[in-house]
């Protein structure tokens, strides 16, 4: 990882039921890059897991924990296919700059929320609605809440392909923390 892997500023796992879960899920054979934990301290490094099938434990249920699972493709309706053929996701991500995946990712997949080009930031923008559907869960109900929540609002984030701002990522200064809190 090229953002200091093992810096302060990365969050522990809550507690030792989740780690050994999550530990438990990573196939050392399948990692890109991470991997490494700290038992004692409840710490997981940021883990990308490549090669993945959909067969694959890590694709059967929820992670909530810092390892991402990366299935790529060559076909894109191949994998768009295979994607509907699985349960709803909670979050999905596309990496690409063709308009027409842009456009079937958002329009013909249904999943809580996500992002083109980035991962997870969709979760930190207020402006963003969260949930999931299918088996990742419904939301609220009752009155407006029940119409918001089966009426879904699908977040998407797209990022730029170009460049990548060093704000977003630790260590974080002072001077760093400043900028962020400028934009919030």
């Amino acid at each position: 990882f090229r953002y200091h892997p093992n810096s302060s500023h990365y969050t522990k796992i809550i507690n030792q039921k989740n780690f050994e879960r999550l530990i438990d899920l990573i196939d050392n054979d399948r990692i890109y890059t991470g991997g490494s934990y700290n038992k004692e301290q409840l710490y997981i490094e940021p883990t990308i897991l490549n090669n993945i099938d959909w067969n694959d434990k890590i694709m059967q249920e929820e992670i909530f924990g810092p390892i991402l699972p990366v299935i790529s493709f060559t076909d894109f309706n191949l994998i768009l296919n295979d994607i509907l053929d699985h349960e709803k996701p909670l979050a999905a991500y596309l990496f690409t700059s063709n308009n027409e995946e842009k456009e079937a990712f958002i329009k013909k997949i249904s999943f809580g929320g996500g992002c083109i080009n980035d991962v997870i930031m969709h979760l930190g923008n207020e402006n963003l609605p969260f949930g999931g559907v299918g088996n990742s869960g419904i939301g609220n109900y009752h009155g407006k809440f029940g119409f918001e929540t089966f009426s879904h609002q699908k977040a998407v984030l797209e990022k730029a392909t170009w460049g990548e701002p060093n704000i977003k990522y630790p260590p974080y200064s002072d001077k760093k923390l400043s900028w962020i809190k400028r934009f919030l």
